[in-house]
C-alpha cells in the first residue's frame, strides 16, 4: 500500500521541493532557500500557496500555486510544480494539481495558467486533465568560461552602472520593469504594478544579485536594465532584461545584458541561463549573439476552472 499525502509546505521541506523542481533540469537556478522564502511570501491579493506531496513519508514533490496580480486581468491564476523522477504516475502530481485547483478556484480563479516542460509525456498529462497547449518559451544557456563576444561601443551620454547604486531609491528601476512587462508576450498583460509589491518581491529577493544586475543610464536617467540572480556558488540566471518604451531601438538593452554577462564571469561564475518567449525575437537575437544555446523548452497550458 502506498500512503499519499497532500499537505501545506513547511521550512524543512525546501531542500526536497528544490530537488524535485529541478530534476532533470539544470537550467533552472533555484535554492532551496528561494523555495523558502517564496513559500514565505504572500503578495498582495495573490493567496500564494505553496503544498507538497508526500509517498510514504517523503516528499517527492510540490506545486506553487496563486491568483496572478500586477494585472487588470481578472480571474487568472498560476500553478507550477514538479515531482522527482522515481516517483511519478503514482497519482503525486494528480493530486498537488486538483488541490491547487480547489484552492484557487476558492478565490475566483476562472483561468488556470501552468508552464509545462516540451516533451511527451508532460504534454499529454497536461492534455489529459483538460489543459490546452498555448504558447513556448525557450531556455538557453552559456558556459561562462568561454570568452564574450567584443562589448559593443558605449554611445556618447549612455553609462552601465550597478543596481546597487540606487539602493537608496530604486524607483527609476521598477519604473523600468513596469513598462517592459506591459510588453512581455504573453495572454494575460501586466499592466498594474506595484512599487511596494515589486520592492517585496524583486527588488528584496535574497538571490537577486544588484552588482551583477546592471543598469543602462542615459544623460543621467535609468533606461534599461539587465538583472541578474545567482545560486551563490557559480550559476548565473538572467532574470528580467528590460528597457522603457521611449529607449528602445538603441541597443541598450544588449548593453546591459553583455555587461552583466562580463561581471558574472569576472566573479567567476561558470554558467549562465535565461529563458525567452519564443516569438521575442530581439532578446532571442541577442542571445544568439552573446553565445548562448538553446537546451530546453516548455509550453504554456491554460484550463478554465468554470466549465
Amino acid at each position: 500500500m502506498t500512503s499519499l499525502t497532500i499537505r501545506d509546505f513547511r521550512p524543512e521541506d525546501a531542500d526536497a521541493v528544490a530537488a524535485a523542481h529541478r530534476a532533470g533540469r539544470e537550467h533552472l537556478v533555484q535554492t532551496p532557500e528561494m523555495f523558502a522564502w517564496r513559500a514565505a511570501r504572500q503578495a498582495k491579493g495573490a493567496h500564494d500557496r505553496v503544498l507538497v506531496a508526500e509517498l510514504d513519508g517523503r516528499v517527492v514533490g510540490a506545486v506553487r500555486c496563486g491568483v496572478v496580480v500586477g494585472t487588470s486581468t481578472v480571474g487568472a491564476g498560476h500553478a507550477n510544480g514538479s515531482v522527482l523522477p522515481g516517483y511519478r504516475r503514482r497519482g503525486a502530481f494528480t493530486a498537488l494539481l486538483a488541490a491547487a485547483e480547489r484552492h484557487l478556484a476558492g478565490h475566483g480563479v476562472t483561468e488556470l495558467h501552468s508552464w509545462v516542460d516540451d516533451e511527451p509525456g508532460s504534454l499529454a498529462f497536461a492534455a489529459a486533465r483538460g489543459f490546452t497547449a498555448g504558447r513556448t518559451a525557450h531556455f538557453a544557456g552559456r558556459d561562462l568560461t568561454v570568452p564574450l563576444p567584443p562589448a559593443p561601443p558605449l554611445p556618447a551620454g549612455v553609462e552601465l552602472r550597478p543596481a546597487s547604486d540606487f539602493a537608496a531609491d530604486p524607483y527609476p528601476l521598477f519604473e523600468i520593469d513596469a513598462d517592459a512587462a506591459r510588453d512581455e508576450p504573453g495572454e494575460v498583460v501586466m499592466d498594474a504594478a506595484e512599487y511596494d509589491e515589486w520592492l517585496a518581491g524583486e527588488w528584496n529577493r535574497p538571490d537577486l544579485d544588484r552588482e551583477l544586475t546592471v543598469v543602462a543610464v542615459v544623460d543621467g536617467t535609468p533606461a534599461a536594465f539587465s538583472s541578474a540572480t545567482t545560486d551563490g556558488a557559480d550559476r548565473y540566471w538572467s532574470a528580467f532584461t528590460a528597457c522603457r518604451r521611449e529607449y528602445r531601438g538603441r541597443g541598450l538593452a544588449k548593453l546591459a545584458k553583455s555587461e552583466s554577462l562580463r561581471r558574472a564571469r569576472a566573479a567567476g561564475l561558470r554558467r549562465a541561463y535565461t529563458s525567452n518567449d519564443a516569438g521575442n525575437a530581439p532578446m532571442l537575437a541577442i542571445n544568439a549573439w552573446l553565445g548562448y544555446e538553446r537546451c530546453a523548452s516548455e509550453r504554456k497550458f491554460i484550463k478554465r476552472l468554470d466549465g
